[in-house]
């Protein structure tokens, strides 16, 4: 892809934290966007991404920030999913007549859903999008050029989703090192109820209810890599995997539900003594797991690493 062909001489970013502040920095390593705008909630992180050549300039969403959009060529809306309905309402009035608008959100149909009740005769122009991409760190000072290199970002275009929108978007993420995939809105959902948002619940669940108990540090003290590399994600923001888990609600609870039958499973072979059953069920879990990493290595290595899409 001519990439070229497709160069943002105005971004917006709305968010400018791990997600969006390293979108930021790919497109200025690959000289594919002239002028960022970063938007956000908090003078100080946009302070931050600014001394850190992150961004150009920024307007905090307190400010006249809408004034910006007539003439930007794309916007990115990397902020909590609970915002969107709001940030979309106030964009609709003031977007240009081809600028194009896309997201980094970690649901798809919930946002579609917003963005059908607010972008109006800009709809067409909307290209919902999903970087697989980040860490358990958080704020402008964890982004990096490299994040989406070799990583995937799944595409849930509209059917009146106009196909250089579409382009413009793939192009602005290729640029980013990244591999464009495209899946349906409820598809993504479900897939990523299951192999993402489920173990980000069960992680914090997890660290939760250990950190409840009268032994807590005494637990915490004797906790060794088995117990950080389940954890990792639990050190992710809090308020983005809040709205992450309520956006995806439905799907989430069919996945605890299922989660909750193996567990069952696996105590009344505990009950029961059940060695061989256990060992069944591990030789199993073991397998599938070792042949995911055999193909993520033929893929070279990428791998969705799901940590928090952050403001």
């Amino acid at each position: 892809m001519d990439t070229a062909a497709h160069r943002i001489d105005k971004l917006v970013i709305v968010g400018v934290g791990l997600i969006g502040g390293s979108f930021a920095l790919a497109q200025k390593a690959a000289g594919a966007t002239g002028t960022i705008i970063g938007v956000g909630r908090g003078r100080i992180n946009l302070e931050e991404a600014a001394n850190l050549g992150i961004i150009d300039r920024f307007i905090p969403l307190s400010g006249e920030w809408t004034g910006e959009l007539a003439t930007t060529d794309m916007v990115l809306v990397a902020a909590p999913v609970a915002q969107y309905p709001a940030l979309f309402r106030a964009m609709a009035p003031h977007l240009g007549p081809h600028t194009i608008v896309t997201d980094a959100g970690s649901t798809k149909q919930d946002v579609i859903a917003a963005a059908r009740a607010a972008l109006d005769d800009a709809l067409p122009r909307f290209v919902p999008a999903h970087p697989i991409a980040g860490t358990e760190q958080s704020g402008a000072a964890a982004a990096f050029s490299t994040l989406y290199v070799d990583r995937n970002v799944v595409l849930t275009p509209l059917p009146e989703t106009d196909p250089l929108a579409v382009a413009t978007v793939a192009a602005a993420w290729r640029a980013c090192g990244a591999h464009i995939r495209t899946l349906d809105a409820a598809a993504h959902d479900h897939v990523f109820a299951a192999v993402s948002h489920l173990p980000h619940l069960l992680a914090f669940a997890l660290v939760d209810e250990l950190a409840a108990r009268p032994d807590a540090e005494e637990l915490f003290r004797f906790a060794a890599s088995g117990f950080r590399d389940f954890t990792r994600i639990a050190a992710s923001s809090a308020e983005m995997w809040r709205d992450i888990s309520l956006a995806n609600r439905d799907a989430l609870l069919a996945e605890i539900v299922a989660y909750r039958a193996q567990l069952d499973r696996l105590a009344a072979m505990l009950t029961a003594g059940d060695g061989a059953g256990l060992e069944a069920v591990f030789a199993a879990a073991r397998t599938a797991r070792r042949s995911w990493d055999s193909r993520r290595n033929a893929a070279g290595g990428r791998v969705p690493d799901d940590g928090p899409r952050d403001p």
